[in-house]
Protein backbone atom coordinates (compact mmCIF):
# COMPACT_ATOMS: atom_id res chain seq x y z
CA UNK A 1 0.00 0.00 0.00
CA UNK A 2 1.36 3.54 -0.76
CA UNK A 3 1.22 6.03 2.17
CA UNK A 4 -0.23 9.23 2.03
CA UNK A 5 2.52 11.73 1.78
CA UNK A 6 5.23 8.69 1.68
CA UNK A 7 7.78 9.56 -1.06
CA UNK A 8 7.90 7.11 -3.32
CA UNK A 9 11.45 6.06 -4.55
CA UNK A 10 12.43 7.15 -7.98
CA UNK A 11 13.82 3.26 -9.25
CA UNK A 12 10.57 2.23 -8.67
CA UNK A 13 8.36 4.72 -9.99
CA UNK A 14 10.45 4.81 -13.31
CA UNK A 15 10.67 0.93 -13.50
CA UNK A 16 13.93 1.04 -14.83
CA UNK A 17 16.47 -0.58 -12.38
CA UNK A 18 20.09 -0.79 -11.33
CA UNK A 19 20.61 3.24 -12.65
CA UNK A 20 22.17 5.99 -10.25
CA UNK A 21 20.57 9.01 -10.86
CA UNK A 22 22.19 12.56 -10.72
CA UNK A 23 21.23 16.28 -10.69
CA UNK A 24 21.46 17.59 -13.93
CA UNK A 25 23.52 20.99 -14.39
CA UNK A 26 22.39 24.03 -16.43
CA UNK A 27 24.18 22.66 -19.31
CA UNK A 28 22.79 19.33 -18.91
CA UNK A 29 19.58 20.80 -18.74
CA UNK A 30 20.36 23.12 -21.82
CA UNK A 31 21.30 20.45 -24.13
CA UNK A 32 18.30 18.13 -23.18
CA UNK A 33 15.21 19.93 -23.38
CA UNK A 34 12.96 22.15 -26.30
CA UNK A 35 13.33 25.35 -26.56
CA UNK A 36 9.95 27.10 -25.27
CA UNK A 37 8.46 27.97 -28.66
CA UNK A 38 8.51 23.61 -29.75
CA UNK A 39 8.27 22.21 -26.34
CA UNK A 40 7.97 18.34 -25.83
CA UNK A 41 4.82 16.35 -26.98
CA UNK A 42 3.38 14.00 -24.15
CA UNK A 43 3.02 10.50 -25.76
CA UNK A 44 1.20 8.94 -23.14
CA UNK A 45 1.35 8.01 -19.15
CA UNK A 46 3.77 5.80 -17.34
CA UNK A 47 2.28 3.17 -15.35
CA UNK A 48 2.94 5.61 -12.32
CA UNK A 49 0.99 8.57 -14.07
CA UNK A 50 3.65 10.59 -15.06
CA UNK A 51 4.16 11.87 -19.05
CA UNK A 52 6.42 9.75 -21.31
CA UNK A 53 7.96 11.94 -23.86
CA UNK A 54 11.40 12.16 -25.92
CA UNK A 55 14.14 14.77 -26.87
CA UNK A 56 15.97 14.89 -30.71
CA UNK A 57 18.40 12.20 -29.54
CA UNK A 58 15.84 9.54 -28.33
CA UNK A 59 16.46 10.04 -24.91
CA UNK A 60 13.16 9.33 -23.34
CA UNK A 61 11.76 12.15 -20.62
CA UNK A 62 9.11 10.90 -17.33
CA UNK A 63 7.46 14.01 -16.91
CA UNK A 64 5.51 14.91 -13.57
CA UNK A 65 2.29 16.75 -14.04
CA UNK A 66 1.70 16.14 -18.05
CA UNK A 67 -0.84 14.36 -19.55
CA UNK A 68 -0.70 12.48 -23.08
CA UNK A 69 -1.26 14.92 -26.08
CA UNK A 70 -0.24 17.90 -23.78
CA UNK A 71 3.08 20.04 -25.59
CA UNK A 72 4.86 21.31 -22.52
CA UNK A 73 7.70 23.12 -21.29
CA UNK A 74 9.83 20.92 -18.74
CA UNK A 75 12.77 20.92 -16.25
CA UNK A 76 15.19 18.26 -15.01
CA UNK A 77 14.89 17.46 -11.62
CA UNK A 78 17.07 14.23 -12.13
CA UNK A 79 19.38 12.58 -15.35
CA UNK A 80 20.07 9.37 -15.49
CA UNK A 81 21.70 7.39 -18.20
CA UNK A 82 18.77 6.22 -20.18
CA UNK A 83 16.49 8.65 -18.87
CA UNK A 84 15.26 11.84 -17.40
CA UNK A 85 12.96 12.55 -14.51
CA UNK A 86 11.49 15.75 -14.95
CA UNK A 87 8.16 18.27 -14.20
CA UNK A 88 5.97 20.67 -16.14
CA UNK A 89 7.12 24.24 -16.28
CA UNK A 90 4.25 25.72 -18.15
CA UNK A 91 1.71 24.17 -20.78
CA UNK A 92 1.73 25.02 -24.04
CA UNK A 93 -1.04 23.34 -25.26
CA UNK A 94 -3.76 21.45 -22.44
CA UNK A 95 -5.18 18.19 -22.72
CA UNK A 96 -8.85 18.30 -22.82
CA UNK A 97 -8.39 15.85 -20.01
CA UNK A 98 -6.61 18.36 -17.80
CA UNK A 99 -8.58 19.88 -15.16
CA UNK A 100 -8.06 22.22 -12.07
CA UNK A 101 -6.86 20.45 -8.95
CA UNK A 102 -9.19 20.52 -5.98
CA UNK A 103 -6.58 20.71 -3.53
CA UNK A 104 -5.14 24.32 -2.48
CA UNK A 105 -1.67 22.08 -2.07
CA UNK A 106 -0.88 19.65 -4.89
CA UNK A 107 2.11 21.97 -6.44
CA UNK A 108 3.44 21.16 -3.62
CA UNK A 109 2.52 18.05 -1.51
CA UNK A 110 3.84 14.33 -2.34
CA UNK A 111 0.32 12.91 -1.25
CA UNK A 112 -1.62 12.88 -4.64
CA UNK A 113 -0.38 12.70 -8.26
CA UNK A 114 -3.35 13.06 -10.87
CA UNK A 115 -5.40 15.43 -9.46
CA UNK A 116 -4.39 17.51 -12.53
CA UNK A 117 -6.22 14.76 -14.61
CA UNK A 118 -9.89 14.45 -15.06
CA UNK A 119 -11.36 11.62 -12.85
CA UNK A 120 -12.82 9.63 -15.57
CA UNK A 121 -9.38 9.42 -17.38
CA UNK A 122 -7.97 8.93 -14.34
CA UNK A 123 -9.96 5.35 -13.88
CA UNK A 124 -9.50 4.74 -17.61
CA UNK A 125 -5.71 5.07 -17.06
CA UNK A 126 -5.66 2.24 -14.39
CA UNK A 127 -8.09 0.02 -15.75
CA UNK A 128 -5.24 0.24 -18.73
CA UNK A 129 -2.40 -0.36 -16.58
CA UNK A 130 -3.52 -3.80 -15.71
CA UNK A 131 -4.30 -4.63 -18.98
CA UNK A 132 -0.82 -3.34 -20.15
CA UNK A 133 0.97 -5.35 -17.39
CA UNK A 134 -0.88 -8.24 -18.21
CA UNK A 135 -0.38 -8.12 -21.34
CA UNK A 136 3.07 -8.01 -20.57
CA UNK A 137 3.37 -11.25 -18.96
CA UNK A 138 1.73 -12.93 -22.26
CA UNK A 139 -1.94 -12.34 -20.33
CA UNK A 140 -4.53 -11.18 -22.62
CA UNK A 141 -8.35 -10.98 -20.45
CA UNK A 142 -11.13 -12.08 -22.63
CA UNK A 143 -13.54 -9.06 -21.20
CA UNK A 144 -12.36 -5.61 -19.82
CA UNK A 145 -11.72 -5.29 -16.31
CA UNK A 146 -14.24 -4.20 -13.72
CA UNK A 147 -14.03 -1.11 -12.32
CA UNK A 148 -14.86 -0.70 -8.49
CA UNK A 149 -15.00 2.54 -7.13
CA UNK A 150 -16.97 5.37 -5.17
CA UNK A 151 -16.09 9.01 -4.46
CA UNK A 152 -13.56 11.12 -5.27
CA UNK A 153 -13.29 13.26 -2.57
CA UNK A 154 -13.11 12.76 1.44
CA UNK A 155 -13.07 8.84 0.95
CA UNK A 156 -9.81 8.21 3.14
CA UNK A 157 -9.96 6.92 6.90
CA UNK A 158 -6.70 6.50 7.95
CA UNK A 159 -2.93 8.91 7.27
CA UNK A 160 -0.03 9.49 8.74
CA UNK A 161 0.84 13.17 9.25
CA UNK A 162 4.77 14.08 9.63
CA UNK A 163 5.96 16.29 12.38
CA UNK A 164 9.10 18.58 12.16
CA UNK A 165 10.49 21.27 14.55
CA UNK A 166 12.53 23.92 12.38
CA UNK A 167 16.08 25.39 13.54
CA UNK A 168 13.78 28.71 14.39
CA UNK A 169 12.00 26.51 16.68
CA UNK A 170 8.39 26.25 14.03
CA UNK A 171 6.10 23.90 14.05
CA UNK A 172 4.88 21.84 10.67
CA UNK A 173 2.51 19.33 10.61
CA UNK A 174 1.83 17.69 6.92
CA UNK A 175 2.71 15.20 4.20
CA UNK A 176 6.20 15.04 2.46
CA UNK A 177 6.45 17.48 -0.69
CA UNK A 178 7.11 16.26 -3.81
CA UNK A 179 10.92 15.15 -4.46
CA UNK A 180 11.72 15.81 -0.85
CA UNK A 181 11.94 14.76 2.73
CA UNK A 182 10.45 18.21 3.61
CA UNK A 183 7.29 19.04 5.15
CA UNK A 184 4.12 20.70 3.66
CA UNK A 185 2.36 21.95 5.70
CA UNK A 186 -1.40 20.69 5.67
CA UNK A 187 -4.46 23.09 6.82
CA UNK A 188 -6.99 21.35 4.36
CA UNK A 189 -6.77 17.60 2.68
CA UNK A 190 -9.55 17.06 0.13
CA UNK A 191 -9.28 13.33 0.48
CA UNK A 192 -9.55 12.92 3.95
CA UNK A 193 -12.75 12.16 5.40
CA UNK A 194 -14.15 14.73 7.02
CA UNK A 195 -14.09 14.06 10.51
CA UNK A 196 -10.25 13.55 10.18
CA UNK A 197 -9.64 16.47 7.97
CA UNK A 198 -11.35 19.09 10.59
CA UNK A 199 -8.48 18.25 13.17
CA UNK A 200 -5.51 19.28 10.99
CA UNK A 201 -6.03 22.87 12.35
CA UNK A 202 -6.25 21.87 15.41
CA UNK A 203 -3.44 19.29 15.82
CA UNK A 204 -1.00 21.79 14.44
CA UNK A 205 -2.00 24.04 17.07
CA UNK A 206 -1.81 21.63 19.48
CA UNK A 207 1.44 20.40 18.71
CA UNK A 208 2.92 23.88 18.47
CA UNK A 209 1.82 24.29 22.76
CA UNK A 210 3.72 21.51 23.60
CA UNK A 211 6.86 21.31 25.35
CA UNK A 212 8.59 19.12 23.67
CA UNK A 213 7.60 18.34 20.40
CA UNK A 214 10.93 17.58 18.62
CA UNK A 215 10.09 14.14 21.09
CA UNK A 216 7.00 13.55 18.82
CA UNK A 217 7.97 11.43 15.50
CA UNK A 218 4.90 11.56 13.73
CA UNK A 219 1.08 11.12 14.29
CA UNK A 220 -1.29 8.62 12.48
CA UNK A 221 -5.28 9.71 12.39
CA UNK A 222 -8.04 6.34 11.97
CA UNK A 223 -11.35 6.59 11.82
CA UNK A 224 -13.27 3.79 13.44
CA UNK A 225 -17.02 2.92 14.00
CA UNK A 226 -16.23 4.33 17.93
CA UNK A 227 -15.19 7.91 16.17
CA UNK A 228 -11.30 9.00 15.80
CA UNK A 229 -8.44 7.45 16.80
CA UNK A 230 -5.26 9.69 17.08
CA UNK A 231 -1.81 7.49 17.25
CA UNK A 232 1.30 9.49 18.54
CA UNK A 233 4.50 8.20 17.78
CA UNK A 234 6.39 9.52 20.78
CA UNK A 235 10.02 8.97 21.51
CA UNK A 236 9.80 10.14 24.84
CA UNK A 237 7.67 10.11 27.93
CA UNK A 238 6.67 13.51 28.71
CA UNK A 239 4.12 13.95 31.84
CA UNK A 240 2.52 17.26 30.89
CA UNK A 241 2.57 16.92 27.24
CA UNK A 242 0.64 13.68 27.89
CA UNK A 243 -1.97 16.06 30.11
CA UNK A 244 -1.76 18.36 27.48
CA UNK A 245 -2.59 15.61 24.97
CA UNK A 246 -5.44 14.07 27.30
CA UNK A 247 -7.56 17.26 27.46
CA UNK A 248 -7.14 17.81 23.77
CA UNK A 249 -8.50 14.24 23.24
CA UNK A 250 -11.45 15.43 25.52
CA UNK A 251 -11.91 18.47 23.74
CA UNK A 252 -11.95 17.17 20.14
CA UNK A 253 -14.04 14.11 21.52
CA UNK A 254 -11.06 11.79 20.76
CA UNK A 255 -8.94 8.23 21.64
CA UNK A 256 -5.45 9.06 22.06
CA UNK A 257 -2.83 6.32 22.20
CA UNK A 258 1.03 6.22 21.67
CA UNK A 259 3.86 4.33 20.00
CA UNK A 260 6.28 5.04 23.12
CA UNK A 261 9.63 4.56 22.99
CA UNK A 262 12.75 4.53 20.74
CA UNK A 263 13.90 1.07 19.97
CA UNK A 264 10.89 -1.03 20.37
CA UNK A 265 7.78 1.24 21.17
CA UNK A 266 5.18 0.09 23.77
CA UNK A 267 1.34 0.46 22.90
CA UNK A 268 0.11 2.85 25.37
CA UNK A 269 -3.74 4.47 25.92
CA UNK A 270 -3.81 8.03 27.10
CA UNK A 271 -7.23 7.68 27.10
CA UNK A 272 -9.61 4.57 28.00
CA UNK A 273 -8.84 2.01 24.99
CA UNK A 274 -12.17 1.50 23.16
CA UNK A 275 -12.76 -2.27 21.28
CA UNK A 276 -12.00 -0.56 17.62
CA UNK A 277 -14.36 -2.16 14.56
CA UNK A 278 -15.10 -1.35 11.41
CA UNK A 279 -18.27 -2.69 9.46
CA UNK A 280 -18.62 -4.79 6.13
CA UNK A 281 -21.36 -5.88 4.64
CA UNK A 282 -23.14 -9.02 5.30
CA UNK A 283 -24.07 -11.72 3.68
CA UNK A 284 -28.15 -11.24 3.58
CA UNK A 285 -30.33 -8.83 1.11
CA UNK A 286 -31.15 -6.08 3.54
CA UNK A 287 -29.46 -2.93 4.58
CA UNK A 288 -29.91 -2.84 8.52
CA UNK A 289 -27.43 -3.36 11.01
CA UNK A 290 -28.01 -6.58 11.28
CA UNK A 291 -26.89 -7.50 7.41
CA UNK A 292 -23.51 -6.06 8.37
CA UNK A 293 -20.45 -7.69 9.87
CA UNK A 294 -18.01 -6.45 12.55
CA UNK A 295 -14.31 -6.23 12.55
CA UNK A 296 -12.17 -5.52 15.18
CA UNK A 297 -8.93 -3.96 14.89
CA UNK A 298 -6.22 -2.17 16.90
CA UNK A 299 -3.41 0.61 15.67
CA UNK A 300 -1.03 -1.00 13.94
CA UNK A 301 -3.27 -3.20 11.95
CA UNK A 302 -3.59 -3.72 8.37
CA UNK A 303 -6.49 -1.40 7.57
CA UNK A 304 -7.59 -0.81 4.21
CA UNK A 305 -7.55 3.79 3.65
CA UNK A 306 -10.54 3.41 1.56
CA UNK A 307 -13.76 2.05 3.50
CA UNK A 308 -16.55 2.41 0.73
CA UNK A 309 -14.66 0.63 -1.83
CA UNK A 310 -13.11 -1.93 0.63
CA UNK A 311 -16.77 -2.71 0.63
CA UNK A 312 -17.33 -2.99 -3.14
CA UNK A 313 -14.10 -4.95 -3.35
CA UNK A 314 -15.86 -7.53 -1.29
CA UNK A 315 -19.06 -7.18 -2.54
CA UNK A 316 -17.87 -8.12 -6.27
CA UNK A 317 -15.96 -11.11 -4.90
CA UNK A 318 -18.61 -12.54 -3.72
CA UNK A 319 -21.16 -11.97 -6.66
CA UNK A 320 -18.28 -13.68 -8.91
CA UNK A 321 -17.73 -16.48 -6.11
CA UNK A 322 -21.81 -17.16 -6.20
CA UNK A 323 -22.77 -19.97 -4.22
CA UNK A 324 -19.97 -20.85 -1.94
CA UNK A 325 -21.62 -22.92 0.60
CA UNK A 326 -19.82 -25.83 2.27
CA UNK A 327 -16.84 -24.84 0.03
CA UNK A 328 -13.34 -25.18 1.62
CA UNK A 329 -11.60 -21.96 1.08
CA UNK A 330 -7.54 -21.11 2.76
CA UNK A 331 -6.90 -17.29 3.42
CA UNK A 332 -3.60 -16.41 3.16
CA UNK A 333 -2.58 -13.26 4.24
CA UNK A 334 -5.33 -13.01 5.95
CA UNK A 335 -5.07 -10.04 8.38
CA UNK A 336 -7.70 -9.63 10.94
CA UNK A 337 -10.18 -11.16 8.39
CA UNK A 338 -11.42 -8.68 6.01
CA UNK A 339 -12.36 -11.24 3.78
CA UNK A 340 -12.66 -14.76 6.25
CA UNK A 341 -15.55 -13.31 7.34
CA UNK A 342 -17.01 -12.65 4.32
CA UNK A 343 -16.85 -16.01 2.99
CA UNK A 344 -17.49 -17.92 6.32
CA UNK A 345 -20.55 -15.92 6.82
CA UNK A 346 -21.56 -17.25 3.07
CA UNK A 347 -21.43 -20.92 4.30
CA UNK A 348 -17.64 -21.64 3.63
CA UNK A 349 -15.60 -23.55 5.87
CA UNK A 350 -12.82 -20.95 6.00
CA UNK A 351 -8.44 -21.37 7.18
CA UNK A 352 -7.55 -17.83 7.91
CA UNK A 353 -3.60 -17.50 7.97
CA UNK A 354 -1.76 -14.50 8.92
CA UNK A 355 1.82 -13.68 10.20
CA UNK A 356 1.39 -11.61 12.43
CA UNK A 357 0.21 -13.35 16.27
CA UNK A 358 -1.57 -10.34 17.20
CA UNK A 359 -3.69 -10.35 14.13
CA UNK A 360 -4.17 -13.57 14.05
CA UNK A 361 -5.96 -13.31 17.27
CA UNK A 362 -8.13 -10.67 16.39
CA UNK A 363 -8.99 -12.83 13.59
CA UNK A 364 -10.03 -15.51 15.59
CA UNK A 365 -12.18 -12.97 17.86
CA UNK A 366 -13.39 -11.09 15.11
CA UNK A 367 -14.81 -14.62 13.56
CA UNK A 368 -16.62 -14.88 17.32
CA UNK A 369 -17.81 -12.07 17.60
CA UNK A 370 -19.87 -12.19 14.41
CA UNK A 371 -20.90 -16.17 15.24
CA UNK A 372 -18.95 -17.13 12.65
CA UNK A 373 -16.33 -21.10 12.44
CA UNK A 374 -12.93 -19.64 11.46
CA UNK A 375 -9.61 -21.88 11.61
CA UNK A 376 -6.96 -19.33 12.64
CA UNK A 377 -3.16 -19.81 11.75
CA UNK A 378 0.13 -18.02 12.50
CA UNK A 379 2.47 -18.95 9.73
CA UNK A 380 5.27 -17.27 7.68
CA UNK A 381 3.82 -17.61 4.02
CA UNK A 382 7.28 -16.79 2.94
CA UNK A 383 8.50 -20.72 2.55
CA UNK A 384 7.51 -23.59 0.43
CA UNK A 385 7.54 -26.28 3.10
CA UNK A 386 4.51 -23.93 5.27
CA UNK A 387 2.51 -23.52 2.39
CA UNK A 388 3.04 -26.85 0.84
CA UNK A 389 1.80 -28.58 4.59
CA UNK A 390 -1.25 -26.23 4.77
CA UNK A 391 -2.35 -27.27 1.16
CA UNK A 392 -1.84 -30.79 2.69
CA UNK A 393 -3.34 -30.60 6.00
CA UNK A 394 -6.55 -28.47 4.66
CA UNK A 395 -6.58 -29.80 1.42
CA UNK A 396 -8.88 -26.59 0.46
CA UNK A 397 -11.28 -26.01 -2.87
CA UNK A 398 -10.00 -22.74 -3.34
CA UNK A 399 -7.56 -20.25 -2.05
CA UNK A 400 -7.91 -16.55 -1.70
CA UNK A 401 -4.67 -14.28 -1.59
CA UNK A 402 -4.61 -11.00 -0.17
CA UNK A 403 -0.83 -10.33 -0.15
CA UNK A 404 1.92 -6.90 0.31
CA UNK A 405 3.37 -5.48 -2.61
CA UNK A 406 6.06 -8.05 -2.53
CA UNK A 407 3.15 -10.63 -3.70
CA UNK A 408 2.29 -14.15 -2.98
CA UNK A 409 5.25 -16.09 -5.82
CA UNK A 410 6.58 -18.51 -3.26
CA UNK A 411 2.71 -19.25 -2.76
CA UNK A 412 1.63 -18.95 -6.48
CA UNK A 413 4.60 -21.59 -7.42
CA UNK A 414 3.12 -24.19 -4.95
CA UNK A 415 0.15 -23.55 -6.34
CA UNK A 416 0.93 -24.68 -9.64
CA UNK A 417 2.58 -27.70 -7.88
CA UNK A 418 -0.62 -28.31 -6.35
CA UNK A 419 -3.65 -26.79 -7.87
CA UNK A 420 -7.03 -25.86 -6.52
CA UNK A 421 -10.78 -24.90 -8.17
CA UNK A 422 -9.99 -21.92 -7.27
CA UNK A 423 -7.87 -18.80 -6.43
CA UNK A 424 -9.31 -15.11 -5.81
CA UNK A 425 -6.51 -12.84 -6.07
CA UNK A 426 -6.58 -9.13 -4.41
CA UNK A 427 -3.46 -6.76 -5.02
CA UNK A 428 -2.00 -3.66 -4.28
CA UNK A 429 0.87 -3.64 -6.47
CA UNK A 430 -0.44 -4.91 -10.43
CA UNK A 431 3.24 -5.57 -11.78
CA UNK A 432 3.90 -8.32 -8.96
CA UNK A 433 0.25 -9.22 -9.38
CA UNK A 434 1.19 -9.49 -12.95
CA UNK A 435 4.37 -11.39 -12.30
CA UNK A 436 2.12 -14.01 -10.00
CA UNK A 437 -0.75 -14.12 -12.31
CA UNK A 438 1.82 -15.14 -15.24
CA UNK A 439 3.05 -18.53 -12.93
CA UNK A 440 -0.54 -19.33 -12.63
CA UNK A 441 -1.41 -19.05 -16.14
CA UNK A 442 1.40 -20.69 -17.85
CA UNK A 443 0.81 -22.76 -14.82
CA UNK A 444 -2.95 -24.74 -16.44
CA UNK A 445 -5.03 -21.74 -14.49
CA UNK A 446 -7.27 -19.34 -16.49
CA UNK A 447 -8.37 -15.88 -15.20
CA UNK A 448 -11.95 -16.26 -15.46
CA UNK A 449 -12.90 -12.27 -14.02
CA UNK A 450 -10.38 -9.22 -13.31
CA UNK A 451 -11.55 -5.80 -11.67
CA UNK A 452 -9.64 -2.70 -10.65
CA UNK A 453 -10.21 -0.77 -7.76
CA UNK A 454 -9.62 2.41 -7.44
CA UNK A 455 -8.44 2.42 -3.48
CA UNK A 456 -6.41 5.42 -3.71
CA UNK A 457 -7.77 8.20 -6.27
CA UNK A 458 -6.31 11.17 -7.75
CA UNK A 459 -2.82 8.74 -7.32
CA UNK A 460 -1.50 6.18 -9.27
CA UNK A 461 -1.65 3.37 -7.11
CA UNK A 462 -4.48 0.94 -8.05
CA UNK A 463 -5.88 -2.06 -5.89
CA UNK A 464 -6.83 -5.14 -8.40
CA UNK A 465 -8.57 -8.34 -8.19
CA UNK A 466 -8.52 -11.46 -9.83
CA UNK A 467 -10.44 -14.85 -9.82
CA UNK A 468 -8.68 -17.73 -11.81
CA UNK A 469 -9.94 -21.40 -12.34
CA UNK A 470 -8.14 -24.92 -12.93
CA UNK A 471 -9.95 -26.61 -15.82
CA UNK A 472 -8.65 -29.59 -13.99
CA UNK A 473 -10.09 -29.26 -10.74
CA UNK A 474 -13.85 -29.65 -10.34
CA UNK A 475 -15.74 -26.77 -8.58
Amino acid sequence: MVGLGKRRPSRARSGVSGLQGRHSSPAEYAATTRSVDDGLIIERLAHDGRGVAHIANGKTQFVEGALPGERVETAIHLTRQRYDETHVRRVIEASPDRTTPPCIHYALCGGCDLQHLAIEAQRGHKLAVLQEMLSRQGIELTEAPTLIATDDQHYRRRARLGVKVDAEGRVHLGFRARRSQRLVDISDCTILVPSLNVLLGPLHDQVATLEAPRQLGHLELLESDQGVVLVLRQLKEHAADARRWQAFAEMHGLHIVRWLGRDTPVLDWLTLPPALTYRLPGPGPGTGPSDELTLGFAPGDFLQANAAVNRRLIETAMVWLGNIDGRSWLDLFAGVGNFSVSLAARGAIVTAVEGNVSMVERLADNARINGLDVVSRQADLTQTSTIEALLSEYAPEAVLLDPPRAGAERVCQTLVEHPVARILYVACDPATLSRDAARLVHGGYRIVHAAVADMFVHTSHLESMLLLEHPRKQW
